[in-house]
């Protein structure tokens, strides 16, 4: 598959320390409509450091980042949010106990134009909310059940269908499987294919291969902060990516070393 079209964001060379650490350096990557990029590393890649510049909780330290083309610098994750840049993290920022249709317009809620009172428009937020999740094929019994009742996978399908109806071009879901067993995973990606398929950019944090080669348009994988692969899914195999995840060279290094170590012990 060829990048066929301009990408809403691209990040240029990008550099963060903290402190004495430098968490990214030299990172570039391109981030397209109707596209999944996955973002591979494990514990301390950098993916993490990442996804909050993309998201305007950090400032990068060098580099550049463009949305549409035009250089951006976000202040917040308000301000990505109204340039249509939005983030699911891990712990989802919902609230278990509350309804689901209340979970998808927490903070944004609507109201019946009735002066003064201005009391909320229950009715049509149930209607919306069970109109979009049906638009990523879930179909709940009732939008009045509290949230905390459904599986993980449907939790993480309600945080990326709100996403979608409040705007977002681009959706960065950060280690949406991590906590999910395989069933609950194949949900998860079905739907992010589904938010694909409408045209969103998303970006996938992983540190799991199978998953991302499952879903992915384009992979990048991390390693202590800078890129080690940067390819399309027609550039790679599933085995090539696994081994890059796995350390690749270093893996083949430490092979012929314990190699040369096993045939010294035997002489």
């Amino acid at each position: 598959m060829e990048a066929s079209q301009p990408p809403i964001i691209e990040m240029i060379d990008i550099a963060k320390d903290y402190g004495l650490i430098r968490a990214l350096e030299g990172v570039s990557l391109a981030v397209r409509a109707g596209e999944v990029t996955c973002v591979l590393g494990d514990n301390g890649a950098g993916k993490s450091t990442l996804i909050k510049i993309m998201s305007g909780l950090h400032h990068a330290d060098s580099g550049q980042m463009k949305v549409n083309g035009t250089e951006a610098r976000f202040d917040s994750p308000r301000d990505a949010l109204r340039a249509g840049i939005a983030t699911v993290y891990q712990d989802l920022a919902v609230v278990d106990l509350m309804e689901t249709w209340r979970n998808f317009f927490l903070g944004s809620e609507l109201r019946k134009p009735i002066p003064l009172l201005r009391p909320l428009d229950i009715e049509q937020m149930q209607r919306i909310t069970a109109d979009e999740l049906g638009k990523l094929g879930i179909h709940l019994g009732s939008v009045n059940q509290p949230l905390g009742t459904l599986s993980g996978g449907e939790r993480q399908c309600v945080a990326i269908a709100r996403a979608v109806y409040f705007g977002a071009k681009v959706l960065i879901l950060d280690e949406p499987t991590a906590a999910l067993g395989v069933k609950q995973s194949g949900i998860v990606l079905t739907y992010v294919a589904k938010a694909r398929e409408s045209g969103v950019a998303v970006v996938f944090i992983t540190h799991n291969p199978h998953h991302a080669y499952l879903i992915g348009d384009h992979f990048v994988v991390l390693s202590l902060g800078r890129m080690s692969l940067n390819a399309r899914r027609d550039e790679i195999t599933i085995d090539q990516l696994i081994n890059e995840m796995a350390g690749g060279s270093e893996l083949t290094a430490l092979a012929r070393q314990l190699a040369r170590n096993t045939a010294q012990a035997t002489a």
